[in-house]
């Protein structure tokens, strides 16, 4: 079952690249927020994920799809 379409695939992968390697490669920018550093590495690796699968577990939560329905 796909609940994440294209447009909304692309954003997470984006996202979660960004997410992934900003605390690795500005470590003075994230000093101040200690070990929150890896949460946010976290909601990175999260967001990676949810792109790669195609399935986003809070969508199906709440009902939502951004895919057309005849996407398999």
């Amino acid at each position: 079952m796909v609940n994440v379409g294209s447009v909304d695939r692309i954003l997470r992968f984006v996202l979660g690249a960004v997410l992934l390697a900003a605390p690795i490669l500005l470590p003075a920018a994230f000093a101040p927020l200690g070990a929150w550093r890896y949460a946010v590495m976290g909601a990175g690796v999260v967001m990676l994920a949810t792109a790669a699968f195609r399935i986003c577990p809070a969508y199906l939560l709440f009902g939502i799809r951004t895919c057309a329905r005849g996407q398999a």
